[in-house]
């Protein structure tokens, strides 16, 4: 073992000995569908507030406004609207996703808030979504399948394609 790996798995033990009252904490903002698949790799170095994980269930406001004085950093995977009053102390929010057309800047500049996104993260995956229903559309795919799953071919015969998009 060199010295490099050592001082590694020193650290790791150290991180390891934290209790979890130290861990700063992330105030969570996200919708209750949303299946919250990195959680547990997030709770190894943060101490998650999640209104949905509250017993019984909390209003995001009022969840957000009790923890606003206590709380540095906003994980915010949900496009609903992040105010001024919900801001207090923050230095932080971190977006999931491309935009941040919910979060007030304005509000946000003078306190010195920063403000992440996945910038241009996705942009390769909704352009082959577009491309794809453009043709499902064009090529009426969706609707044959429909129309074939409904026996509607042996009674009405073929399927009209559509238009052709080259």
């Amino acid at each position: 073992m060199n010295r490099k790996s050592f001082g590694f798995r020193a650290l790791e033990l150290q991180m390891a000995t934290v209790k979890e009252e130290e861990l700063p904490l992330v105030l969570v903002h996200r919708p209750p569908n949303f299946h919250f698949p990195f959680k547990h790799l997030l709770q190894t170095h943060f101490r998650l507030l999640d209104p949905l994980d509250s017993d019984p269930p909390e209003s995001t406001h009022s969840f957000f406004s009790r923890y606003a004085a206590s709380v540095r950093v906003l994980l915010c995977v949900d496009p609903t609207p992040i105010t001024r009053d919900l801001l207090s102390l923050l230095q932080l929010i971190v977006g999931s996703s491309t935009g941040v057309d919910h979060i007030d800047l304005q509000e946000c500049r003078p306190r010195s808030i920063a403000v992440t996104n996945a910038g241009k993260a996705f942009s390769p995956d909704v352009a082959d979504l577009a491309v794809g229903l453009l043709i499902d559309v064009l090529r009426r795919v969706s609707a044959g399948f429909q129309y074939v799953r409904a026996g509607l071919w042996a009674q009405n015969g073929e399927f009209p394609l559509g238009f052709k998009c080259s």
